[in-house]
């Protein structure tokens, strides 16, 4: 059967096809070669892509910055404490306005580092006196922050904006000019009202003004009329104000260049017998004072030698120029630096 199916194949002549041909291997690449013409390829690649963006918007070559700043998150505000009311303290400084007849305190504490906080009638509304220019002040660097004010333009001192009262520039020659620094910081450091007027004037009124102190949350703080009052129609509260300079201090509202600029002019405040004189050896206080007679009040943030900080408002109602009021501040405040001096470590 084998040899008949040989003879079979050779007489169908398949045996006389030719064998294929396998072909050669192809020749291997030569990959530095490859490399070479990629990477020529693609720097002329980014040279025609760079030299067009120049010549249609030579701003685009910064696009990639601006992208960067743009998705970086911003910086978180510290995160605070727990309030922690100090009640003993509290029924302490509760009674000793108790046993000041015809006196009417209010009063809000709040240390940063612990928590421990004191509230006597701290939502109270008080006449604000000069305690209003405090808001003031921040406003005015806030409008910096947005470009609507600069330091060194020069505002004028038209005779519709002059006051007594309180101040210097009453004394000075009407229509003078002044930088806006320059006045904002009489408008602290001395309490001057026609500085006060005149940059409420700049900040568009007292309407402006008003709307913007609703949105920080000052729910009691309104300017009702030019300085100065001295019928205290212009109102706040000791929590108010204690609150403004807590986000202040948390780097709230204003930029961190404005925030020490502000901090800047009130620890330069000349009056410093209120709370200032509660406190202890060491310790610094950014603060704004006010007195119309029938209250006075100061409020701002102290930071202690032991390297804690709290903020501090207190206002008293009380007869016209009754020392007592003012006494009563600086009691305490000592009470309230001492209590927070003896914290323990653990506390903090």
């Amino acid at each position: 059967m084998v040899a008949q199916s040989r003879s079979m194949v050779q007489s169908s002549g398949l045996s006389s096809l030719p064998r294929p041909v396998t072909p050669p291997p192809p020749p291997r690449p030569n990959l530095f070669l490859i490399t070479f013409r990629c990477g020529v390829s693609g720097v002329a690649l980014a040279a025609m892509v760079g030299t067009l963006l120049s010549v249609v918007h030579p701003q685009d070559l910064s696009l990639k910055n601006t992208a960067v700043q743009a998705i970086a998150p911003e910086a978180p505000s510290p995160t605070l404490p727990p309030e922690r009311p100090l009640t003993s303290l509290q029924q302490q400084i509760q009674q000793l306005v108790t046993r000041q007849p015809n006196l009417t305190a209010g009063l809000y504490f709040f240390n940063l580092d612990s928590g421990a906080s004191l509230n006597v009638g701290g939502d109270e509304v008080f006449p604000a006196a000069s305690t209003i220019k405090f808001p003031i002040l921040v406003a005015f660097f806030k409008a910096v922050d947005e470009g609507r004010v600069r330091l060194h333009e020069r505002l004028t001192m038209r005779p519709d904006l002059i006051a007594p009262e309180a101040g210097t520039l009453q004394y000075q020659k009407p229509n003078s000019q002044y930088s806006a620094l320059e006045v904002a910081e009489l408008m602290i450091t001395i309490s001057d009202n026609t500085a006060t007027n005149m940059i409420i004037d700049r900040l568009e009124g007292t309407a402006a003004l008003n709307q913007q102190f609703q949105e920080w949350g000052l729910e009691n703080t309104v300017i009702h009329n030019l300085l100065p009052d001295m019928k205290g129609t212009n109102t706040t509260s000791p929590r108010d104000l204690a609150t403004l300079m807590l986000k202040i201090g948390q780097g709230e509202i204003l930029s961190p260049r404005s925030r020490d600029r502000l901090l800047d002019i009130m620890r330069r405040t000349v009056t410093n017998t209120l709370l200032p004189a509660g406190l202890g050896k060491g310790a610094t206080i950014a603060h704004k004072t006010g007195d119309i007679g029938i209250v006075v009040g100061d409020a701002g943030m102290v930071d202690m030698p032991n390297g804690q900080r709290y903020v501090a408002a207190m206002m008293v109602k009380r007869p016209y120029n009754d020392p007592r009021g003012s006494e009563l501040i600086r009691q305490v405040s000592r009470m309230v630096y001492q209590a927070f001096e003896k914290l323990s470590p653990a506390q903090l």
